[in-house]
């Protein structure tokens, strides 16, 4: 048959398909056992044959089967070798299904794949953006490690593709090259930190997936992208929106402080110290307990809608979010939702129901008016049934109860045996929670016992012995009635749970307990070993209070266990006899056996198996098996204090690039212009406080995009105005005026230039002060001032590189050490910061220092806080200390120091302040100003800094209250001594090798090979020491670099991999006493597993 009849026999579908595959068993080969290979194998012939073809169609036609086969779930791997040649085609429809074969083959075909490798390659650069991400897709399927480097570079290439399709494709490789090569990890988050400054709503959700699985804890990577994310989030598709949200709860429970907590004063006293007097007063006159960072009220407003989305995980990820991070006044609107996904199908009946369940434990409310929709169905699967009836136990209370009650006797009825147990424990656990209806719940659960079915007579027997635990007194008939159905009941738990029962009342079922005993003698031999140690027990208890009736038995019984066939039988035999038997044998335990058999037993707590669950994340895998899963992230608790808001803001840098240029600055003198534009920076920064701009975010490399990044930036903002408009009002009406008096900034600058440059220290004041005040209503911003901000970026980005050579010109005449970024403390904007001056700096080289070497943000924190004060000693005041590892406000030789002040004690504590300094010489100390008084049980973190002159000596002082004064010390570890430094392998290099000699210092460091992974050295050097990596192109070698905070003084520490299991740990600096000290301390913690 010729592939031209072929592919026109095929055209129809797979009907005829089938069909000439049955011709073809019938007329091949009259061995019926081998016909079905034949005709598979001759089909696969006339396949390769239409590949091969010189005609387009029939190669489509072919193609198009080969991916219906896979759709299928056939086997078209030996197709490989033909469908490969294809790639090259020219023909786009053939193409794209050539790569949709390869993305599911090209694992198992690794060899064939490597051959098209060229290809793949030539495709990354092809004009149809499909091909482009689908070369990608094939590439990163490949799992080779000898092409890691080909995939590293596709991937960057990729990433900065003009199609958010093929960006969101390079998102997805990150994933795949990440479990195939982990050692690329460091490569892979700049990838991933360019891919997240991305605006396509197409990529968001794929790079926050590759970020999940590459580098979770790198919080720092989202603090720019935080106010995007929020904004774009209702533009995402389904699955993208479930991760990002994912990741912003967990990212939440980091940077905000909890909106749980219920002491006011606490919460006033916290935000209070941060915010300025304006806010305190409006506080104070609206008398609000906790006011909410407009950056958590914007994730919690734009999920809102979310909540409608037509995806069951979308819905189910907002609820959790919801839960987790609102307040719990807001927590209520997700019950509608939840509620509303049951009408789904079992499996996310199953899911929700299962969250539902935690969460009505905590707050039975949300869900009381929807009861109804809790009830059970006769069509539900017994896991549904199950998960309602724990769902209505958890909300039952008084009011509801007798309703409850009503449905729970329908369920006993039901057919399945296992639901109707389950019915009869939550009959149980309702009358313990609710005292009211113990009575009729026990008296219901006695006339089952009359039932026909086994399974429910032994539930309810077991459930009324936990019951009369808690008031046996008052039920003596019921155990009467018990005692009766031992001649009927089979079930073994049942008739231990009625002989237990017995044992423990017999004093008050004295005729009874003892005809029980003997019938159970008679039948010890034949019943199951449950049975048989309460039978024991029972024996024992009698002995003891009515020995005259049952002393003979209760030998017989001892005899029969001794040599029972159960060694836990035989073992409670021997123990029971030498306790209540007396012999010259017999210990001092025997005196006190009958206070050790009829103690009195704790009535049992019947809880809900769900209470446990809440410590895990809602919606994930982990809170459904009730187990840890393998890549759950565990949510942090909420931090005391909130981190710093302004690492959200992304303006500081972006800003003092725009303060450069300006249509009129060449009339004026370059030294005016430096001063009076860092002041229009101020001003203009009042009426984009609150932008989403990534451009501040982005190297100066990328200075193209960056107009466009701020025009985005006012469309952003609008979307954030108004978050808070009740509270901020007063703030909002001077902002709208700063805004419009900005155009006359604008106009007639000349005029407002000549008193802004009277003097350098009155600007910079200034400029701390406007700053300051800005950043108190960050999250607000008013749209009245886009059109303004929009207009000034866009001159400014016109004139920027004109303006660039006049300023540089004259700031060689100022004092280059002022300008030097690795001295500025990066979290503070001075205008110092501009990239172009730092550029300008760099032409001049008037510094010794390398100019590529700049402070770079930790890159760890450890929370591990300091005992300051004990609460002991400082009579009710306890203080603790942490370095937060940030540059000092106070001075940029000075270390910082966070310390917190907890008032333990039932009285008010007044006038806390720094007392007497004893401080050794060249030490300084800047005190954080006197706390009027601390409420009982609040506390208050405040800011010092020490200059420690690059030592660890202890700076000693006087914490003092009104009444008394405390002697208090703190003593920095070396690597809080230090601040890390961004810079090139070069640079390390060169300037390594001007540390030499006595500036070295080196040790061996032996451990297992598997604590040697980079993200373990990593992991262990920054957790010691504030030091920064450097990017190292050799896998062996691992640097890493700081300054010393007093004297800038280089801190070069290298890690290189040895054969076996060693390394060498290598310091160079020319402070030679802290080089050793890190030293001493690196190695031990390098040595550990």
């Amino acid at each position: 048959m010729s592939s031209n009849s072929f592919a026109y026999n095929e055209q129809s579908g797979g009907g005829e398909a089938a069909e000439l595959g049955q011709e073809a068993t019938s007329t091949i080969s009259p061995a019926g056992a081998f016909g079905l290979f034949s005709s598979d194998l001759k089909k696969n012939e006339d396949l390769k044959q239409m590949l091969e073809s010189n005609k387009d169609s029939a190669k489509l036609e072919a193609m198009k089967r080969i991916v219906g086969m896979i759709a299928k779930g056939k086997n078209a791997s030996e197709l490989f070798p033909a469908v490969v040649k294809n790639v090259a085609s020219k023909n786009i429809e053939i193409k794209k299904l050539v790569y949709v074969y390869l993305v599911r083959y090209a694992e198992e075909q690794q060899d064939l794949a490597l051959l098209s490798i060229s290809t793949f390659q030539r495709a990354l650069k092809d004009p149809n953006q499909l091909i482009r991400a689908s070369a990608l897709r094939v590439l990163s399927s490949i799992r080779v490690p000898i092409i890691v480097p080909i995939m590293m570079l596709a991937i960057k290439e990729a990433s900065a593709d003009l199609s958010p399709y093929v960006r969101k494709n390079a998102a997805h490789a990150i994933q795949k090259l990440y479990s195939l090569d982990p050692e690329q990890k460091e490569m892979l988050i700049e990838v991933i930190d360019k891919l997240l400054k991305d605006k396509s709503t197409l990529v968001a959700g794929s790079v926050v997936m590759a970020f999940e699985e590459v580098c979770p804890d790198r919080i720092d990577l989202i603090h720019k992208n935080y106010r995007k994310l929020c904004n774009l989030l209702v533009d995402v598709e389904e699955w993208g929106q479930v991760v990002i949200i994912h990741m912003l709860t967990r990212y939440a429970r980091t940077q905000f402080v909890s909106p749980w907590k219920e002491d006011d004063v606490l919460e006033d006293s916290e935000k209070n110290f941060y915010e300025s007097d304006d806010e305190q007063k409006e506080k104070t006159d609206k008398k609000k307990p906790y006011t909410m960072d407009p950056d958590h009220r914007l994730l919690i407003r734009n999920t809102k809608p979310l909540l409608q989305s037509r995806n069951a995980a979308v819905v189910m990820a907002v609820a959790q979010l919801y839960w987790h991070i609102s307040p719990k006044s807001e927590a209520g609107i997700i019950s509608k939702s939840l509620v509303r996904l049951l009408r789904s199908n079992r499996e996310v009946q199953y899911i929700v129901l299962q969250n539902i369940a935690t969460m009505s434990i905590q707050r039975k409310g949300m869900f009381e008016p929807y009861l109804k929709s809790f009830y059970v169905r006769s069509t539900d699967p017994t896991m549904i049934k199950t998960l309602k009836l724990e769902i209505l136990t958890n909300l039952a209370n008084e009011a509801n109860i007798s309703t409850l009650l009503r449905e729970f006797q329908t369920y006993v009825k039901s057919q399945d045996k296992q639901f109707a147990a389950a019915t009869i424990q939550t009959i149980g656990r309702c009358a313990t929670n609710i005292s009211e209806v113990t009575d009729t719940c026990l008296n219901g659960l006695v006339c089952l016992l009359s039932n026909r079915d086994e399974i429910v007579v032994a539930e309810s027997v077991v459930v009324i012995k936990k019951l009369l635990q808690m008031q046996p007194a008052q039920h003596g008939e019921i155990i009467k009635h018990m005692a009766k159905l031992l001649d009927n009941i089979t079930v073994p738990v049942a008739r231990a749970s009625i002989l237990w029962l017995i044992g423990e009342n017999c004093e008050r079922v004295p005729k009874i307990a003892p005809d029980v005993l003997r019938k159970m003698a008679k039948s010890f031999t034949s019943e199951d070993d449950l049975v048989k140690l309460q039978i024991l027990n029972l024996g024992a208890k009698l002995y003891l209070t009515n020995s005259k009736q049952t002393k003979l038995l209760t030998q017989y019984i001892l005899n029969l266990g001794k040599y029972d066939q159960n060694y836990d039988i035989r073992d409670r035999t021997r123990f029971i006899r030498q306790l209540i038997v007396p012999n010259e044998k017999s210990g001092a335990l025997s005196k006190y056996a009958k206070k050790i058999f009829l103690a009195q037993k704790p009535a049992p707590l019947l809880e809900s198996p769900f209470k446990d669950r809440d410590h895990f994340q809602l919606g994930t895998l982990s809170h459904t098996l009730n187990i840890k899963a393998s890549g759950y992230l565990e949510l942090s608790n909420w931090p005391e204090v909130a981190p710093d808001p302004s690492v959200r803001n992304v303006e500081v840098i972006e800003l003092a690039k725009e303060w450069i240029p300006s249509g009129k600055a060449k009339k004026e003198s370059p030294a005016k212009k430096f001063y009076s534009e860092s002041e229009e920076e101020q001003d203009s920064s009042d009426s984009s406080s609150d932008s989403e701009s990534e451009s501040g975010s982005e190297s100066e490399e990328e200075g193209d995009s960056s107009e466009s990044s701020s025009e985005d930036s006012s469309s952003e903002q609008e979307s954030e105005s108004g978050s808070e408009p009740k509270v901020e009002n007063e703030i909002t009406a001077k902002r709208n005026s700063k805004a419009k008096s900005k155009s006359d900034l604008e106009d007639g600058q000349k005029k407002n230039e000549k008193p802004k440059t009277s003097d350098s220290s009155d600007a910079e004041s200034s400029l701390v002060e406007e700053s300051s005040s800005n950043s108190e209503s960050e999250s607000e911003s008013e749209s009245e001032s886009e059109s303004d901000s929009r207009k000034v970026t866009k001159e400014k980005g016109k004139k920027g590189q004109q303006d660039r050579n006049p300023l540089s010109k004259d700031i060689s005449l100022l004092d280059l050490d002022d300008f030097n970024p690795a001295s500025i403390p990066v979290s503070f904007p001075t205008p110092v910061l501009s990239p172009s001056v730092i550029t300008d700096l760099e032409g001049l080289n008037l510094s010794t220092s390398s100019s590529a070497i700049s402070v770079a943000a930790p890159v760890f924190v450890p929370m591990k806080t300091h005992i300051l004060l004990h609460r002991m000693s400082g009579k009710g005041l306890a203080a603790h200390y942490f370095f937060p590892r940030q540059p000092s406000i106070f001075g940029d030789k000075m270390v910082s120091v966070q310390i917190t002040l907890n008032n333990t004690s039932d009285r008010k504590i007044e006038n806390i302040h720094i007392g007497e300094k004893k401080l050794p010489t060249g030490m300084q100390m800047h005190v954080f100003n006197p706390i009027d008084s601390l409420e009982p049980e609040a506390s208050i973190t405040v800011s010092m800094g020490i200059d420690f002159c690059d030592s660890t000596q202890t700076a000693s002082f006087q914490l003092c209250t009104k009444d008394d004064c405390f002697n208090v010390s703190i003593q920095p570890s070396v690597g809080e001594l230090l601040l890390p430094v961004a810079m090139s392998e070069k640079d390390f290099k060169k300037e390594q090798g001007m540390l030499t000699g006595m500036n070295e210092t080196s040790a061996v460091v032996i451990t297992a090979p598997q604590n040697f992974t980079p993200s373990m050295i990593l992991q262990k050097v920054v957790n010691v020491a504030n030091v920064g990596p450097v990017p190292s192109g050799q896998d062996n070698i691992h640097r890493f670099a700081a300054k010393t905070v007093h004297s800038g003084s280089l801190m070069l520490v290298t890690v290189e991999l040895k054969e076996g299991s060693t390394a060498q740990l290598i310091i160079n600096t020319e402070k030679t006493v802290i080089g050793s000290v890190l030293l001493r301390e690196l190695k031990p913690v390098l040595s550990q597993g």
